[in-house]
């Protein structure tokens, strides 16, 4: 395997833009701030209000199932917003962008305060995960912008810290929300942490994509872009990994809820307690990365982690599938399984970004909407399969799987 990756190595680090103003160095506290708050707020806007979810039936007269549309429409919209801002900030710069979605943002929220009926509030969401988007593109794209190198996959754990974290605080503080208002007020709240986005990202950064490195903004330049970053082989492999890497993820969010309290028939405390010992497993992942780019490459990471994370999961179907050791016997492969996909989630999209510093915007915008458009796909096969340790067993360990074997696959095409 070492050796089939070589010329894949060499090819995706020929492919890496001049660095220009870019630098190796350790980034400072401040820009991991500023870009954490940016990608936080997509987290935020998809799992704050999920505590609402029955209130929203019940004071809109809709089904759950109707409700739960309202998710998908934020994905959607997540998707979307970056396929649209990605190509605008390589042409308009990172700020312009940046503040007009972030308005979208803004003014979905607010209108979606006064939302009449669930199809009204699911639209909004469309609008709400587009204005998200637009704070998550620009901030890996000033990522690029700014680093070169290994720093980029550093720069990229960091922020894994923050979507880490971010997934499991939101609910906590949407809960905690409506023992004061009701699930529209909510939406007040999401209103105030976008303005307070584009403030940190207005004052917390200067423009960092100066008019001379700016690209053409008509249609035809633009799909030309999309064209080229398709055609490259080993970009769209690396974005199928870290799409399958965040579809394990996804799947661990939406089926995990199922599993431990329908089958293993813990409580909503003892279920939020696993549930972020989880989010440990592989925050702390993505942050004991850091240590190891010291001595390995990012590729060699992901590889090592994604063969990790398959093994993990093999133990984590067995053991779900013979009921062996019980919850325990569960829950440490699982854990495992996660930190290996820990490793994947920085180093993947950095060698992906890597690639195409000319175009970072778009490289970045391209690579989000994969994630959230196959990370969409991916997490409904649990319910699917039947929501049982089984289903969240297989559907992650695939993915884990996929992943190593389409790496394997490009760098024996490469080496061919």
């Amino acid at each position: 395997m070492p050796s089939l990756l070589c010329c894949f190595v060499t090819d995706t680090e020929e492919r890496t833009a001049p660095a220009g103003d870019r630098t190796t160095t350790r980034p400072s506290l401040r820009v991991i701030l500023v870009l954490g708050a940016m990608v936080a707020l997509g987290p935020f806007t998809i799992d704050m209000y999920l505590p609402a979810l029955p209130d929203i039936g019940t004071d809109l007269g809709a089904s759950s199932s109707a409700v739960q549309l309202t998710i998908t429409g934020t994905l959607l919209g997540l998707a979307l917003g970056q396929l649209i801002v990605g190509p605008l900030s390589d042409s308009l710069g990172r700020r312009r962008p940046l503040i007009a979605g972030i308005g979208v943002h803004v003014a979905a929220s607010v209108l979606a305060v006064f939302a009449p009926t669930v199809a009204v509030l699911g639209a909004l969401r469309v609008f709400q995960g587009i204005g998200a988007a637009a704070a998550a593109v620009v901030a890996l794209a000033v990522v690029r912008d700014l680093f070169s190198g290994n720093t980029v996959a550093v720069v990229m754990s960091r922020l894994m810290l923050v979507l880490g974290v971010a997934p499991v605080l939101a609910p906590s503080i949407g809960g905690a929300l409506l023992i004061a208002v009701d699930w529209r007020g909510i939406f007040v709240v999401l209103a105030v942490i976008g303005i307070l986005t584009a403030l940190i990202g207005v004052w917390g950064l200067t423009e960092t994509l100066p008019p001379e490195r700016r690209r053409k903004s008509n249609l035809r330049a633009v799909l030309g872009t999309y064209k080229s970053l398709l055609g490259d082989r080993a970009f769209m492999v690396l974005a199928l990994v870290s799409s399958v890497a965040m579809g394990s993820l996804f799947s661990y969010v939406s089926g995990a809820s199922f599993v431990f309290q329908d089958q293993y028939g813990l409580d909503e405390q003892q279920f939020a307690l696993l549930f972020s010992s989880g989010a440990i497993a592989l925050i702390g992942a993505s942050q004991l990365n850091v240590r190891a780019l010291a001595r390995w490459s990012p590729l060699q990471i992901t590889v090592s982690a994604l063969a990790f994370a398959t093994v993990a999961g093999l133990a984590l179907i067995t053991t779900a599938h013979f009921e062996f050791g019980g919850l325990v016997g569960f829950v440490v492969p699982l854990w495992f399984l996660l930190a290996g996909v820990g490793f994947v989630l920085p180093n993947a999209p950095a060698l992906a970004l890597g690639r195409h510093g000319e175009a970072a915007g778009t490289a970045a915008a391209l690579l989000g909407a994969l994630q959230f458009g196959v990370g969409a796909l991916i997490a409904p096969l649990v319910g699917v399969l039947g929501n049982t340790g089984v289903a969240l067993a297989v559907t992650m360990t695939a993915c884990a799987g996929l992943g190593l074997v389409a790496l394997a696959a490009a760098a024996k095409a490469e080496a061919h």
